[in-house]
């Protein structure tokens, strides 16, 4: 039975708060992301505001709360890397293990397919036994592994990328 005070929607620009309450969390507490510096619902807003119109953003809500989050990203800035997009997802540490993460990949690489990119990279911050699991799942493979490329918490870490090929006969 499907829940119906539970769904995967378009992000909204008033999401920015709760979105930025579940990155930061991250931030402050784990290496899954560089920053180190907690971001403001402001500062998230104009992130949702700048790529929002190109690639897809999508959030998990049950009864009004937002449990997690999926977008898509440029991979890098020159042209003739604009068929591939860079895939983020980030939950709220209480809604992990739950499926949502699988729910919202789902929905935001079939809208990247739907768009018509070629290839989704995956970057993960090792070791991160759960991102990788979730990326291997949706048939990500590790194509590149890069040491102790970030600092944080007095610690070198290393980053793996995982990559996704789909529309492969487009263009």
């Amino acid at each position: 039975m499907v829940n119906i005070n539970a769904m995967i929607r378009a992000v909204k620009l008033e999401d920015a708060v709760e979105i930025a309450e579940i990155y930061n969390y991250y931030i402050l507490n784990s290496c899954v992301t560089f920053e180190e510096f907690a971001v403001s619902a402001e500062e998230m807003r104009g992130r949702i505001e700048s790529t929002n119109s190109k690639y897809p953003w999508f959030v998990f809500e049950k009864d009004n709360v937002i449990l997690g989050f999926a977008y898509a990203s440029a991979w890098k800035p020159r042209s003739a890397y604009k068929y591939t997009v860079e895939s983020t997802v980030y939950l709220k540490k209480e809604a992990i293990k739950n499926g949502i993460g699988s729910m919202l990949y789902t929905a935001l690489i079939g809208q990247l397919t739907e768009l018509g990119f070629h290839a989704v990279i995956g970057g993960i911050s090792l070791p991160n036994e759960a991102s990788i699991a979730l990326h291997e799942k949706f048939g990500f493979e590790k194509i590149a592994q890069f040491k102790e490329v970030g600092y944080k918490f007095k610690k070198w870490i290393d980053v793996g990328y995982w990559e996704l090929l789909i529309n492969k006969n487009s263009i």
